[in-house]
């Protein structure tokens, strides 16, 4: 059974500050999602933070990875890292499938 994590961000700035540094987040996220390495993303709602579903092996990589993020580089955003198995729904029984 494959894991993920789920990165589940919190805003450090105001919200005008995080959507300047959006299209860089999004290309950041497309860029994990072309390597297999994105499961699914999206803004929480309020929009006080985000989460990213990441298919990775470790929570060390998975914080390697979001250190890459434009949100976090910026200072914009911080994350913590939850290891989850689906079991239920549309993720039960998630298989890895990386290009």
């Amino acid at each position: 059974m494959s894991s993920v994590y789920l990165m589940i961000s919190k805003y450090l700035k105001p919200l005008a500050e995080v959507d300047a540094a959006r299209e860089d987040h999004l290309t950041f996220l497309a860029g994990l999602e072309e390597r297999g390495l994105s499961v699914t993303a999206g803004r929480q709602e309020p929009a006080v933070g985000g989460i990213i579903l990441l298919d990775v092996d470790t929570e060390a990589e998975a914080h390697e990875l979001i250190a890459q993020d434009p949100y976090v580089q910026r200072g914009l955003a911080e994350y913590t890292a939850t290891g989850w198995h689906p079991t239920r729904g549309a993720l039960a029984g998630y298989q890895r499938n990386r290009p």
